[in-house]
């Protein structure tokens, strides 16, 4: 999945003099944009499988969080690491490597016969994306030259755009008519075609600044967040008082102080505490982490809620996002102006109210309902309000550090936004849990029932709305705990919803109490790319991104040659007015725009 600051990750580094010729650019794009796009379909296609997946393997919720949390643990533990693994060994390597891993992971998890199985496939597979993804940035940067560079931004945005708003719903088509599995199997025909462009038509660079890589401290964030993860997920299963839990998070936090220990000591460590110094980028990463654990917990229940509830097929499930991903998309222009005309701060403080409203309209909804005065309100506004929020968020990381540590403040940042999605499906996924159960059990209060099927309902709880009532039933008792067990869910995601407003309403605190109202400008740095809501990033276009890029890179994912079709029809430059914020361009390109 692509994350924060992505973007501005390629814009930051400087790139060596290209080594291939001026057509290969091309090919470059696309082994980038295929297999970049791999992990954003994966991302968001994968949280539609989630009651196809409990329903096969007839599993609680616990074992669906893990679905989910084995890949995003493994990939926001390394995601750090795979990048600087490119510079040291090869980025074309690297990235390769990634995505071979990813594709056997991939088939291994549409060949999963158990969820078990399936977990651990999934673990396989974010290690793959932590090497893939940063392989992808670095590859663009390091095979344009700066003055091409904003043009193969915009293409690649404009295409994982494409992917995104596309992915969701081909892959609820393929869950919906063909299988779960495909939503694994789709992977492989995209990784086949990276690895052919990649091994003929990409060359291979390095970084030429020899540095080392911080495996201590990679061990020690993998056993912090593995133990805090493990044990707020097994906890509604094994209890709060076992000893396995009781392990786990006391493992997570010694890991944690370890952590901190390490980087303090290593010479290149993966995390450097120093820019933590700067308020501004304190508070830009404390805002990320408290809005992006929202949107992690939201889009892991949103498809829970209208599949197995309110009865939405897979494909309509998968497009019900489709506003919010469009609006941010035409709104990015737009947003980028903010920051120019009033700062960052009142943005960041606006936009995160704004989207705390979006979270409370998606609790007013109860059971049945038309889609377009029930969610489809709720979505806008949850679109508009992160619209509002991602540039300033981005400007603030890129502006609050020196020149030198930008690349590692936006990857930083961007590890941040993923592990806020990770320990929010653990935590939260316990408070859904109890108020699923509290408010069940006093449904049933007043169903009669044999004793012997209240006691298998109370201990299937953890199944939340996949939870059904035994068969032999008579059909008004039956009907009776259908109905509980579905205003139960409704009651728990209500909640849930509610503290993701009281999330993204801490998020406006933040930005009120610790970002400048004009963030300070790096002379040098590239204005940086605008960014989405965990799951949903790729779909935001930066501020500097062409529209007419986006057809170019329909023709693109259709083949390189067309591509290059494509570029020499582009008229427009990254200099031209209304294409690139002026913070980006050099003295003579400002007399141009004045003249």
């Amino acid at each position: 999945m692509k994350a924060p600051c992505d973007e501005s990750v390629i814009q930051s580094e400087t790139a060596p003099s290209p080594c291939r010729p001026a057509p290969l650019g091309a090919w470059v794009l696309a082994a980038t944009i295929l297999g970049s796009s791999m992990a954003f379909i994966d991302s968001t296609v994968v949280n539609v499988a989630l009651p196809a997946l409990q329903s096969a393997f007839n599993a609680s919720l616990v074992s669906v969080q893990w679905v989910v949390e084995a890949y995003g643990l493994s990939l926001a533990a390394l995601i750090l690491v795979g990048g600087s693994t490119g510079d040291l060994f090869g980025r074309r390597r690297m990235f390769l490597l990634g995505v071979a891993v990813f594709a056997v992971a991939s088939a291994g998890c549409g060949l999963s016969s158990s969820v078990a199985q399936l977990i651990a496939a999934r673990a396989v597979q974010g290690i793959g994306a932590a090497f893939l993804v940063p392989g992808s940035l670095a590859l663009i940067s390091a095979s344009f030259e700066e003055s091409e560079r904003g043009q193969a931004i915009g293409t690649w945005s404009g295409s994982t755009a494409i992917t995104t708003a596309i992915g969701p719903v081909l892959g609820g088509w393929l869950i919906e008519h063909l299988s779960w599995r495909w939503a694994f199997f789709l992977n492989l025909p995209l990784a086949a075609a990276v690895v052919a462009i990649g091994l003929w038509c990409v060359p291979e660079s390095k970084s030429r600044q020899q540095g080392r890589i911080d495996w201590l401290g990679a061990a020690a964030i993998t056993v912090s967040l593995t133990g805090l993860v493990f044990g707020f997920v097994e906890s509604p299963r094994l209890g709060w008082t076992h000893p396995l839990v009781l392990a786990s998070l006391a493992a997570g936090v010694v890991g944690w102080a370890a952590f901190q220990r390490i980087e303090t000591k290593v010479p290149s460590p993966m995390v450097p505490l120093n820019l933590f110094r700067s308020r501004a980028f304190s508070g830009a990463n404390l805002l990320t982490l408290s809005l992006y654990a929202a949107f992690g917990i939201f889009f892991f229940l949103l498809p829970l809620n209208l599949i197995q509830v309110q009865g939405y097929s897979p494909t309509a499930a998968g497009a019900a996002v489709l506003p919010l991903i469009l609006l941010m998309f035409l709104l990015s222009r737009w947003s980028g102006g903010l920051v120019a005309r009033y700062g960052a701060r009142l943005p960041l403080i606006v936009g995160p109210v704004i989207t705390a409203f979006g979270f409370s309209l998606f609790a007013a909804p109860g059971l049945g309902g038309s889609y377009w005065s029930t969610f489809f309100p709720a979505v806008v506004v949850l679109g508009l309000g992160m619209a509002v929020s991602v540039a300033p968020l981005t400007t603030v990381v890129m502006n609050s550090v020196n020149q030198d540590h930008v690349g590692t403040a936006s990857g930083i940042n961007n590890a941040v936004a993923r592990v806020a999605g990770v320990l929010a499906i653990a935590v939260f996924g316990v408070a859904m849990v109890v108020a699923f159960s509290g408010h069940l059990n006093r449904r049933l209060a007043s169903v009669t029932m044999p004793p012997e099927v209240r006691t298998a309902l109370q201990a299937n709880e953890i199944k939340l709305a996949a939870l059904a009532p035994p068969a032999g039933l008579a059909p008004a008792t039956a009907a009776a705990i259908e109905s509980s067990i579905a205003t139960s869910f409704v009651f728990g995601f209500r909640l849930l919803m509610s503290i993701c407003a009281a999330l993204a309403l801490a998020s406006a605190a933040v930005a009120w109490r610790m970002i400048p109202p004009r963030s300070p400008v790096n002379r040098g740095v590239a204005a940086p790319a605008v960014r989405a809501p965990y799951g949903f990033e790729q779909a935001y276009t930066p501020v500097g991104m062409d529209r007419r890029s986006v057809l170019k890179a329909l023709g693109l994912l259709a083949g390189a040659a067309a591509l290059e079709g494509c570029a020499a029809r582009e008229s427009r430059s990254p200099g031209e007015p209304g294409t690139w914020p002026a913070a980006r361009l050099t003295t003579p390109e400002r007399k141009i725009l004045r003249s």
